[in-house]
């Protein structure tokens, strides 16, 4: 048995990445995208049909350049989403731009509309999670957006703040960060390789699932963003982990079994107490982290940049469809 045979016993595996031959390889349960895996999925020959369909359905739209070029974007999006469901049985996350993360309505409004073109092209909504960032204005957009039917992903997650406030908020599932937490330690530590069994952002994920199991929750916890299998091992039995086609190449090249980390049962025996959060109890909790205060804000930037890039790519391909 291979490792990764041995983890989809415990935990359902997700792929991290746009590129839809990767995903048909190895065939995980649902993917996740974002601006930067699309752009650079964009680039590729074999999806280059889908680039020209975007672009003539946001030159049809019509308006200025900036429009149709957002337009552009949000057809790619959910082309490639609607490609990515053809070879994976679950579902697909589909980011909402960086750039709204402190803006509730016009999450809310992206999250709508998303939806909508998703369902025009005959996907149903329970198949598609709508990523948004765990700020205090997304978990207040996800609440409202579940509540209409949409189910929503939040990433950027990097303080028991913010996923305890996810939870409150009813949303369907968090993506809690494991190697970024771990990056921003061991850049602390003045870059020495921390100990598996000591790994911060292990610790964190393990934190939370056991409160989110011992509370009865029913927001799911996907751990994303690792650095080594390592990481992926010690959170066996986790709801879903979003992995990059490198690592789960690893995973089925190696031979072994892996034993469930996390279990509902033992999450139990947890001692953390229940907490409820309103904003300034939230935004107050999560400044006292200085880790995932960082990480959030530098996060939002560097998500917003690869956004950008996607953007001026749309610019010019709108351009070159207009003339």
């Amino acid at each position: 048995m291979t490792l990764f045979e041995s983890l989809k016993k415990y935990t359902t595996v997700v792929a991290d990445t746009g590129d839809i031959e990767a995903i048909a390889h190895h065939r995980p349960q649902d993917a996740t995208t974002n601006p930067s895996l699309l752009y650079h999925a964009a680039q590729m020959p074999d999806y280059r049909h889908l680039v020209e369909e975007a672009a003539d359905l946001a030159v049809k739209r019509g308006g200025r350049h900036e429009e149709m070029a957002a337009e552009f974007i949000d057809r790619l999006f959910v082309l490639f989403g609607e490609e990515i469901l053809k070879v994976v049985p679950g579902r697909v996350s589909t980011e909402v731009a960086a750039s709204l993360s402190f803006d509730t309505k016009a999450t809310i409004d992206k999250g709508r509309k998303l939806i909508s073109l998703y369902e025009k092209q005959g996907v149903t909504r329970e198949r598609v999670l709508i990523k948004v960032a765990s700020t205090w204005e997304g978990i207040r957009a996800a609440e409202l957006l579940e509540k209409e039917g949409i189910h929503c992903n939040l990433t950027l997650l990097f303080s028991f703040a913010q996923a305890v406030a996810c939870a409150e908020a009813g949303v369907t599932l968090i993506s809690p960060f494991v190697g970024r937490i771990y990056d921003w330690y061991k850049k602390e530590g003045g870059g020495k390789e921390i100990a598996p069994d000591q790994d911060p952002g292990v610790g964190s994920v393990t934190r939370i699932y056991n409160y989110y199991k011992k509370y009865g929750y029913k927001t799911q916890v996907m751990g994303a963003s690792f650095r080594n299998v390592n990481q992926i091992v010690r959170l066996a039995g986790c709801d879903l982990l979003t992995i990059s086609p490198e690592l789960l190449d690893q995973l089925e090249q190696a031979e072994g079994t892996l034993d469930r980390k996390l279990d509902p049962m033992k999450a139990k025996a947890s001692k953390e107490e229940r907490l409820h959060l309103d904003e300034k109890t939230f935004r107050w909790m999560h400044n006292e982290d200085a880790m995932a205060t960082e990480k959030l804000a530098e996060g939002i930037r560097k998500f917003n940049s690869d956004a950008q890039h996607l953007e001026d790519y749309a610019l010019s391909q709108v351009a070159e469809k207009v003339g």
